[in-house]
């Protein structure tokens, strides 16, 4: 006669509706990483909404003070990314925001019309336009980096190293090839997520935690 064995804990039915394909990823066990695997429609859709309300608070406080200056979202994308890399030139900026030369025109004109972006000429190649905030560009970008560092900053202390982490892989992730080269060129091969400021009111002071963590 056989021998009698007890039965296991019953599926559960999401585990039961996710057939698995393949094996479990690497560092991951049991449910959560099942989940990782079989993503329902619904999850995706909260990734959707995630994204929509993050990157609407997100951009709220800078699009206030470009309202205020008569311009939006696409000037406040040069002004960032000639703050990241001065001396771009018009063809890497095109590059960078994937836009047509006339869709840039109508940003950058009204720009150094008003005194925040300067041209230079090439040296070794005069048809090229050499791109640098001036210094009223420079203390509007910053203003508005400002208003966007406080938002980053709070959810990367709320979320933890880990988080953070997770939440680069994920965005570089939804990048095409041409973006994440993009990123790259700007220097972004990104500094270790345990770089993010102490919590303030974590349980651990930030001196235990930079002791333990030598």
């Amino acid at each position: 006669m056989p021998e009698r064995t007890e039965p296991g804990p019953p599926a559960s039915p999401r585990d039961a509706a996710s057939p698995r394909t393949g094996p479990e990823p690497r560092g991951g066990s049991g449910v959560a990483g099942r989940n990782l695997l079989f993503l329902r429609e619904e999850e995706l859709r909260l990734a959707q909404d995630l994204l929509f309300f993050g990157y609407r608070d997100f951009t709220a406080g800078p699009d206030a003070i470009l309202a205020e200056l008569g311009m939006g979202r696409a000037h406040h994308r040069v002004l960032h990314f000639l703050g990241r890399r001065p001396g771009l030139t018009v063809g890497e900026l095109l590059g960078i925001l994937a836009i047509t030369k006339q869709s840039l025109a109508r940003v950058l004109t009204p720009l150094v019309a008003q005194g925040y972006v300067a041209q230079s000429t090439g040296r070794a190649d005069r048809r090229q336009r050499h791109l640098s905030l001036t210094p009223a560009g420079e203390a509007l970008e910053r203003r508005l980096f400002e208003r966007q560092r406080e938002t980053v900053t709070r959810a990367y202390r709320e979320a933890g190293p880990a988080a953070v982490e997770g939440f680069r892989h994920v965005m570089r992730g939804l990048m095409g090839p041409e973006a994440r080269r993009g990123l790259e060129r700007l220097g972004n091969r990104g500094p270790a997520a345990s770089a993010i400021p102490p919590n303030p009111a974590a349980a651990m002071p930030a001196a235990a935690t930079k002791s333990k963590a030598s």
